[in-house]
């Protein structure tokens, strides 16, 4: 478990691996950290790693953007020329 407090921005960053996250007297310990962080009226976000391959997604999610700008790029350049 990572824990970034940011006392500027009244923020608490948590961050979980997978193994912490399933783990449920972890996750149970947390609530008196939410609770204490919550009196000084901070925002807590706690991040849980998942099991799926973030190489992989990360690449489509790339690949998929890249080719939804070029059909936006293309939708645009025949507007502009029907507007001619």
């Amino acid at each position: 478990m990572e824990m970034d407090v940011r006392d500027k921005e009244k923020r608490v960053y948590i961050w979980l691996t997978h193994g912490e996250s399933q783990n449920a007297e972890l996750k149970e310990s947390l609530k008196e950290l939410y609770k204490e962080y919550k009196a000084k009226k901070y925002l807590v976000a706690v991040f849980e790693s998942g099991t799926e391959d973030l190489e992989g997604l990360t690449r489509d999610l790339l690949r998929y953007n890249r080719v939804r700008l070029r059909e936006l790029d293309i939708k645009k350049e025949k507007a502009h020329d029907y507007a001619r």
